[in-house]
């Protein structure tokens, strides 16, 4: 019966086998998918992409130990500004090792920054050379930077120094000038920077008219992990932005993309906020001047304008005396034409008059005449009319309430009425009242 190996002396047979053929170091290029320290240790999750997919075509785990780690990341963080992280290429010094207890892996020995900052500088320039074909890449520098540039927008991280510094110069500048100043906190390092950037770079436009110009700062610490401000996502919103963005991340080794499509690069948080100071400084200087200007200017022209006052002054008593000659001759001869014209007119105005009365007094003569005989022939019609006549010749008149009766039926029994006669009259009451068939 063969006799089984145990797992142990399989793995010691394979430990073995790569301890005595793969003795040497070699360098890997890769790129890391996953990349975290425990302990002072780095644990690396290895991957290669097939150029046409971009499918990972092969996998695998490394470990540097505290005592290199320690060593390389400074040396690498100075050469190439970063941190290492998940999407970074690098090309690692490695050696094969293989334990019975915890399996395979690849110990790093070292790490080439220059492989990672070649390809970033490649990354950068695919990058520009896409912002440019784009037409985008100059846009924000073809924007103008309001005169009274106050209104602030910020991206930056709430707790970041660099945000406490750029506040407070700005709130304590020796010109006593105004600003506001709006916070839109993001995240400023790590995997987050692009996309939380530009959550805020939205907010910010759905807000244009309050705002003239976006700061983004960063400042402070290290000036590790700045691959987030590299990205062309990031680029294309901030060329396209129609605000002018000022940006200062506090970095020196050179510039990101984020910095080449920005308005304008600074440094530092505290020199982007001396920048809008000087701007808003300068502006009130232009405006000091013009006011002082304009005082100066007022002030000649009065003095102009009172020299010609005291200059006519002189001449108006000769001027007054010929002007009063010339209207008093005008005033003279106006009046007499006014007085004949009065006399014409008046005379007209009496011819007419006793034109008119001499065509009316016929006229009227004959209209008064004509109406006396017709009062003439009133006054005979109303005579006969007389109700007293007819008393004379025996007739007699009833009255009920003062009204003539005419008829019987205007009465009711037990009516008083009234009996007129030439002379006298009676006062009767109806005891019954007779219909005439």
């Amino acid at each position: 019966m063969t006799k089984a190996l145990s797992l142990y002396e399989l793995n010691s047979l394979v430990a073995d086998v790569i301890n005595t053929t793969m003795a040497r170091s070699y360098w890997v290029e890769a790129e890391l998918s996953e990349a975290r320290e425990n302990r002072g240790h780095c644990y690396m999750e290895l991957i290669e992409k097939n150029q046409g997919s971009n499918v990972p075509v092969a996998r695998a785990s490394a470990k540097c130990w505290s005592n290199v780690w320690s060593v390389i990341m400074p040396y690498f963080m100075r050469v190439t500004g970063q941190q290492i992280h998940a999407g970074m290429k690098v090309m690692l010094q490695v050696h094969a090792q293989f334990h019975p207890q915890y399996g395979f892996s690849w110990i790093v020995d070292d790490i080439n920054p220059e492989f990672t900052m070649g390809d970033m500088i490649r990354k950068r320039q695919e990058i520009i050379r896409q912002l440019k074909a784009e037409g985008v890449f100059e846009l924000q520098k073809e924007l103008c930077l309001p005169m009274f540039c106050q209104r602030i927008a910020v991206i930056s991280s709430e707790t970041a120094a660099g945000y406490g510094d750029f506040s407070n110069q700005l709130e304590t500048n020796e010109y006593g000038l105004w600003f506001h100043v709006e916070l839109f906190s993001a995240v400023m390092q790590g995997d987050r920077v692009e996309q939380s950037i530009i959550e805020a770079l939205n907010m910010i436009n759905s807000r244009e008219d309050e705002f003239d110009c976006v700061v983004i700062i960063r400042g402070g610490g290290a000036t590790a992990d700045l691959s987030g401000f590299d990205t062309l996502a990031l680029a294309e919103n901030v060329a396209n932005f129609p605000l002018p963005i000022i940006t200062g991340i506090g970095h020196e080794r050179d510039e990101s993309v984020l910095d080449m499509v920005s308005f304008l690069c600074v440094k530092t948080p505290t020199a982007a906020a001396a920048y809008l100071i000087d701007q808003l400084a300068t502006t009130l200087m232009r405006v000091e001047n013009a006011q002082t200007a304009i005082i100066e200017g007022v002030r000649r022209k009065l003095e102009v304008e009172q020299m010609r006052i005291r200059h006519i002054g002189t001449h108006i008593p000769v001027l007054f005396s010929v002007v009063r000659t010339k209207q008093e001759a005008r005033l003279d001869g106006l009046s007499q034409r006014l007085v004949g014209r009065m006399t014409e007119s008046l005379s007209q105005s009496q011819f007419y008059l006793n034109t008119l009365r001499q065509r009316m007094l016929p006229a009227v003569q004959r209209h008064l005449s004509d109406e006396s005989h017709k009062l003439d022939m009133l006054e005979q019609r109303a005579r006969l009319l007389d109700p007293s006549l007819l008393l004379k010749r025996g007739y007699s008149i009833t009255l009920y309430n003062g009204k003539t009766v005419r008829s019987a039926e205007e009465l009711k029994e037990g009516a008083l009425i009234t009996t007129r006669f030439e002379t006298g009259e009676i006062e009767s009451k109806v005891e019954r009242l007779k219909k005439m068939s």
